[in-house]
């Protein structure tokens, strides 16, 4: 049986709950979840915000601990190894994308919290495939955040090829953004940091060598023609017109934070400088071994908040409240 913590319906408080998962698979992992980071996607699923909820829900896609079981095709991984799990918990494997690599877009991708329970437990099942060995130098309240938060920045710099040389702007500072400015910045490239007043210095001390205030249309309009790549983390509504009069020629305007309004652009300014909009998921197996590597040689660690997973419903308040800073992590209570 696997322990968990569940929500009985919409917004409701998360309980213990018990449940059979079956008999391990041959091609499935057992983990025996040691934390598991709490994102903002564990928010809405909570209240089904995006109308595909199933409850009681068990959320929790963030997961670092080790293998428990493991069935027996498995064959990159032995028992006790510290691995990792994020957004997806299993893929097609033969589909063209698979075999090119690109799980991370499967039309039969398995959500590890939609439709399934997640880390919010003693213990977790998923595919093979997406189950991450943890490199050394990564601690477990480190790695689960950088498994979705992480690798969602992280992935637009390997999918379109960024430079050392490159000139990069992340909008928004906060569970995305402080993750996209160490990652931007241990890259190579020269990173600037679209902000609020009272977060510039901070934006500086987590790798931005400039910031401006992304209140100020005037500060917008004088960085006109200087980004290769702007990476927007914000769920909020900006003038994207001059935001994108921020790229250079060819540059790209790049969205991983959800928008709840439509892009209202305009598309002369991108076909007179051949400048791209787009738009990227949570990556694939491959990129996420790559970003962890890459983490552990760089020692880019998120800010967290931590809190036991008895502690569950505090955690989700606190990151409900907007004041969390920037990632908040459970942590398995001591047995």
């Amino acid at each position: 049986m696997i322990n968990a913590y569940a929500a009985k319906e919409k917004g409701g408080e998360f309980t213990p709950y018990q449940y059979d998962p079956g008999t391990l698979g041959d091609h499935e992992v057992e983990i025996e979840v040691h934390s598991c980071g709490v994102c903002h996607s564990d928010l809405s699923m909570w209240e089904n915000e995006w109308g595909m909820t199933q409850y009681p829900f068990v959320g929790g896609h963030e997961v670092a601990g080790k293998v428990l079981a493991k069935g027996q095709h498995v064959t990159h991984l032995e028992l006790g190894d510290k691995v990792g799990l994020g957004w997806h918990k299993g893929y097609c494997n033969v589909c063209d994308l698979c075999m090119s690599g690109d799980h991370n877009l499967c039309a039969e991708q398995e959500g590890t919290i939609i439709g399934n329970h997640g880390g919010f437990a003693d213990k977790v099942r998923a595919k093979d495939t997406s189950v991450i060995k943890i490199p050394e130098g990564l601690d477990f309240n480190a790695v689960g955040p950088l498994l979705c938060g992480g690798i969602t920045v992280f992935n637009p710099l390997v999918q379109y090829d960024i430079k050392p040389t490159s000139r990069v702007a992340v909008i928004g500072i906060g569970g995305l953004g402080h993750l996209a400015l160490q990652f931007a910045n241990a890259w190579g490239c020269e990173v600037t940091a679209f902000t609020s007043e009272s977060k510039m210095e901070e934006a500086k001390e987590l790798g931005a060598h400039h910031s401006l205030n992304s209140r100020n249309e005037s500060d917008i309009e004088a960085a006109a023609g200087s980004f290769d790549l702007v990476i927007s983390t914000v769920n909020v509504d900006m003038n994207w017109n001059a935001v994108i009069k921020t790229l250079k020629p060819k540059g790209r305007l790049h969205f991983v934070g959800l928008l709840a309004a439509p892009l209202e652009i305009s598309a002369a300014p991108l076909i007179m400088a051949q400048n791209s909009v787009s738009g990227s998921p949570a990556g694939s197996p491959s990129t996420l071994r790559q970003m962890l590597d890459f983490a552990a040689r760089h020692n880019i660690q998120p800010v967290t908040e931590t809190y036991k997973m008895s502690e569950i419903n505090e955690a989700f308040a606190r990151l409900e409240s907007g004041n969390a800073r920037y990632r908040v992590v459970l942590e398995r209570d001591q047995k």
